[in-house]
């Protein structure tokens, strides 16, 4: 198996857990008649604590898991190759800090689902390509924003009529991507940089890796040499003496 072919399966493999993981708890619900619906995040109460980290893999129905699923799966292997030495943080990161302002800030109920981590996602390889200026990011930034630009009427509440939809979810998870991609913006892939763009910058430096032309500091100009420096004294008579 090719390099390549490797890398693109393997970007597949934490995201595909996390689907499982989603599906599983679905089938556990419908085959032992449960509802894991109070174990996912409730507002500034301490038994929500722990559905920071359960939420998303908690969902109403059916059809909310299935509106969930290939979003996870298509943005996550996304995060995951190109940006895979940053994406255990940020994917972590995203579930945190979306479920802690929502248990913080959002309404008096319970928020369960992945959508906050979907916004996470979305929003920080958005806006991520854009920062970095990578010819191959901002291609998959622009496929985000023909996949899920519509995701963005997510987070007005005016939006939902149906009050069983957390927008603060979604808008606490596009804030968070936002926020890390502005963080990360100088950690992981950077635009490539081509010889002759070196080759420019190096043509005028000296010995020491220096441009002679550009002005330094008072502390960085050399004292003169003391061999070649030569003092000439000159004596001139006053007028009227003999």
């Amino acid at each position: 198996m090719r390099t390549e072919e490797k890398a693109i399966l393997q970007s597949f493999f934490i995201p595909g857990i996390f689907l499982l993981m989603m599906w599983m708890l679905k089938l556990t619900e419908w085959f032992f008649d449960l509802s894991f619906v109070t174990y996912g995040i409730h507002p500034l109460h301490a038994d929500g604590l722990p559905g920071i980290f359960l939420s998303p893999f908690i969902h109403g129905d059916w059809q909310h898991l299935a509106a969930n699923s290939v979003p996870v799966l298509v943005l996550g292997a996304a995060l995951f190759y190109f940006y895979k030495p940053l994406a255990y943080k940020v994917l972590l990161l995203i579930i945190v800090l979306s479920g802690l302002w929502v248990w913080a800030g959002a309404r008096g109920s319970y928020h369960i689902g992945a959508s906050g981590v979907i916004y996470g996602l979305s929003s920080f390889l958005l806006v991520s390509g854009f920062i970095r200026n990578e010819p191959r990011l901002m291609a998959l930034s622009l496929i985000v924003v023909f996949l899920y630009g519509s995701f963005v009427w997510g987070i007005f509440p005016d939006f939902f009529p149906e009050k069983n939809i957390s927008w603060e979810g979604h808008l606490s998870g596009m804030l968070a991507g936002l926020i890390l991609a502005i963080f990360y913006r100088k950690h992981g892939p950077q635009k490539s940089r081509y010889s002759w763009e070196h080759e420019d910058e190096n043509e005028n430096m000296d010995e020491t890796g220096q441009d002679p032309a550009e002005e330094k500091p008072y502390w960085d100009v050399p004292e003169p040499d003391q061999k070649d420096l030569t003092i000439v004294y000159k004596f001139r008579q006053k007028s009227g003496d003999n």
